[in-house]
């Protein structure tokens, strides 16, 4: 089967079994390797994706439900070479360690961010309850949302 899907701006045809999912072509077929494949569940959140401008956890989406529909991976945040205000916070407040969870938090903290310009601590706490991260106590990830969350606008 061929599927037509705009994915980072981009129209792309695909040619694969329909209940392929998501992550897999995306991964595989379009070597889109920032999107992560760790629990094939929904569990862990590392495979986020945005579509329709809503994060999904990619390993659940098959692909031939998304004929049509907009997708945003980690690689299409940023803009060139400068990274997205998430990415560069985490850097820069150095939240990352084995990097597994990192680009799904940022897919799901984007819109999040967006839709709630000011959050408190127990509300991006809550956003991230459908991501994992085995190798931190959170805070530091806190603290790197907080710290973007009156320095900059966040734009889908």
């Amino acid at each position: 089967m061929t599927t037509s899907l705009m994915i980072n701006g981009e129209e792309r045809s695909l040619t694969c079994d329909p209940r392929t999912p998501l992550v897999d072509v995306l991964r595989n077929e379009l070597r889109l390797t920032g999107t992560r494949n760790v629990c094939r569940e929904g569990y862990c959140g590392a495979c986020s994706v945005h579509v329709d401008g809503k994060p999904m956890s990619s390993c659940l989406l098959p692909v031939g439900t998304l004929e049509g529909r907009d997708i945003v991976t980690i690689e299409g945040i940023s803009q060139g070479d400068k990274l997205d205000v998430i990415q560069q916070a985490f850097i820069d407040l150095d939240v990352i360690q084995c990097g597994m969870c990192f680009p799904g938090m940022v897919m799901t903290l984007r819109p999040f961010l967006r839709d709630n310009p000011s959050p408190s601590r127990d509300a991006v706490k809550f956003a991230l309850v459908g991501n994992v991260c085995r190798c931190t106590g959170y805070e530091r990830i806190i603290d790197a949302v907080m710290s973007v969350v009156d320095a900059t606008e966040v734009t889908e």
